[in-house]
């Protein structure tokens, strides 16, 4: 458990990045996406250059055109690109080569998925209502669990973070509204309990 990779997203204050990376996180994740977590390139770009080189920070995408992806990757200095909707093959074969890790995110479903497939550096399992924080039944006897480097999310949190990921056997795990006092306001006490309990 102590390998598992963490990534805490959606953050938008220096509270949360210093917590995040105090506490141990291997990734913080900046949403531009429409959502309630949403945060401007400046805004996020400030928050990433508090961030040591070891931990990854993630700009999360969804349903933005490849133009827009690559400006406000750019103009934020993150280190990956999270595809976060149903992006095509397009978007990995435009980003390749520039620099950029590659998250592909997707919701669970009934079809065997492989991290890579895309040409993807990491792949993300979501619920089916990405960002909700509603969990699904990551524990049902017909789950099949990638191949490869995969990322769980969707209604993790500091109670369910130990045994979701040892019933997965994922690679690492991913959380935003499980470590909220509300919607869109991290917790610094949830965000240090999810990594204490994430590294069991």
């Amino acid at each position: 458990m102590s390998d598992l990779f963490v990534k805490i997203c959606g953050l938008r204050t220096a509270e949360d990045i210093d917590t995040a990376v105090r506490a141990g996180a291997d990734g913080v994740g900046f949403v531009f996406a429409e959502s309630p977590r949403r945060i401007g390139a400046p805004e996020a770009r400030a928050l990433a250059e508090r961030v040591p080189e070891y931990v990854l920070t993630v700009g999360v995408f969804r349903k933005q055109s490849i133009e827009e992806v690559r400006r406000l990757a750019r103009e934020s200095g993150i280190r990956a690109v999270q595809l976060h909707g149903d992006e095509g093959p397009e978007y990995y074969e435009a980003f390749a080569g520039e620099g950029w890790r590659l998250v592909r995110a997707t919701a669970a479903g009934s079809t065997p998925l492989r991290c890579g497939d895309l040409g993807e550096d990491l792949l993300l399992l979501d619920a089916p209502e990405p960002g909700s924080g509603a969990p699904w039944n990551w524990g049902s006897p017909d789950f099949t669990a990638p191949e490869g480097r995969w990322l769980l999310a969707g209604g993790l949190n500091p109670g369910n973070v130990s045994e979701a990921a040892r019933i997965t056997g994922a690679w690492g795990v991913d959380v935003s509204s499980g470590v909220e006092s509300a919607r869109g306001v991290k917790s610094p006490r949830l965000i240090e309990a999810f990594l204490a309990a994430a590294r069991g």
